[in-house]
């Protein structure tokens, strides 16, 4: 059990003037524990708060033997939730609910006043995810030193005539080669014109000479989750265009990330790098955000958007990946994941952003 961890989410309860909430994220509730459990449709939760020793409630099918330092309480498919609650949760409070609870669990709750009132308490949780600790931290520059590494071999998967859906099949198994565990999530292998889609599935698509190719990959390392993206060229020398494109989106990346430190509005951070490419004539072509925060789960609580004004916070990471994407192509982004520090920032990946031609 972290009760570091737990504490600062009640800290942070406190200030939504919360002293109770229940947990039912599994991803929230493997970082308070150290346990994943996956309860399908069956009632989970942690029970927290101020004065409160934490108790976990989970259905008998997901018995366990491990002590992990709290109570848990085992309920059965036919136990009346609102029954089971009562003496965890004091009625005569206001209880925090986290955004994933199934409505079906908190509509009875609400019928049958297990609570004063209830209130959306998942920021409390979100935020104390977002602001790594010194162990969080250690395991995510790990997994971002795996990416590279995996990105450097990536690249030798690239020959005339191999398929998008070839290379991303051979992935999984060099993370593993190199440590981790699994994909954090489902490769993005685009060649040509697929570049120009941000969130392209592989496909049966043969690489050509002159195609773009795309790598925006990621990996899970005790738990933690990597992202990166980078753009090759294939045999050719870029276009005119093509690399105008791409020192663009180069430039983007850099010098947001060089504005990186505690205290400035995430919203600042993606429009230094919007502002540099609607300079440059590819605005309307920027079609999604700078970044999103990332750890236990690839995206998490917080983004690098133009509607996200909290301030950034040592120990919060998340991506910096400025894209241009012309409707046909070509399409170019470079992502890094980045690190907040008390008087700075630290850049997770060191694979070079270089133009590079393979073949």
């Amino acid at each position: 059990m972290h009760m570091e961890k737990v504490n600062k989410a009640v800290a942070f309860l406190k200030d939504l003037g919360l002293s109770q909430m229940l947990v039912s994220d599994p991803a929230a509730i493997f970082y308070m524990t150290g346990r994943w459990i996956h309860p399908g449709e069956r009632f989970l939760a942690l029970c927290i708060g101020e004065g409160k020793a934490p108790v976990l409630v989970l259905n008998e099918l997901f018995q366990f033997q491990e002590d992990i330092g709290i109570e848990k309480r085992y309920i059965k498919d036919t136990d009346d939730i609102t029954e089971v609650l009562k003496g965890i949760v004091d009625p005569e409070e206001t209880l925090g609910i986290d955004k994933t609870m199934q409505a079906r669990f908190l509509l009875a709750m609400m019928e049958h006043h297990t609570a004063k009132a209830f209130q959306n308490g998942s920021f409390a949780v979100d935020r104390a995810r977002a602001i790594k600790d010194a162990g969080e931290q250690e395991k995510m520059i790990k997994a971002s030193k795996i990416n590279d590494a995996a990105m450097a071999q990536f690249k030798t998967l690239v020959r005339d005539g191999v398929t998008e859906k070839e290379i991303a099949d051979q992935m999984l198994g060099i993370y593993q080669s190199l440590g981790a565990t699994d994909h954090s999530f489902p490769p993005i292998v685009s060649f040509g014109n697929h570049a120009s889609d941000p969130h392209h599935e592989p496909d049966d698509t043969a690489l050509k000479e002159g195609d773009i190719v795309l790598f925006d990959v990621g990996c899970v390392y005790e738990n933690y989750c990597s992202d990166m993206t980078r753009t090759f060229f294939w045999k050719n020398e870029p276009t005119q265009e093509e690399r105008t494109i791409y020192n663009t989106v180069r430039r983007a990346n850099e010098e947001a990330e060089a504005m990186l430190r505690p205290g400035i509005p995430l919203c600042s951070i993606d429009k230094k790098a919007r502002d540099i490419i609607t300079e440059a004539g590819y605005g309307p072509y920027f079609t999604h955000r700078l970044g999103h925060f990332i750890g236990i789960e690839d995206h998490e609580y917080g983004d690098v958007s133009s509607a996200f004004s909290n301030l950034t916070e040592a120990g919060n990471t998340f991506s910096i990946e400025p894209g241009i994407y012309l409707p046909g192509g070509p399409g170019t982004r470079i992502e890094d994941l980045v690190l907040i520090t008390e008087d700075g920032y630290r850049r997770l990946n060191d694979y070079p952003k270089d133009i590079e031609v393979l073949g």
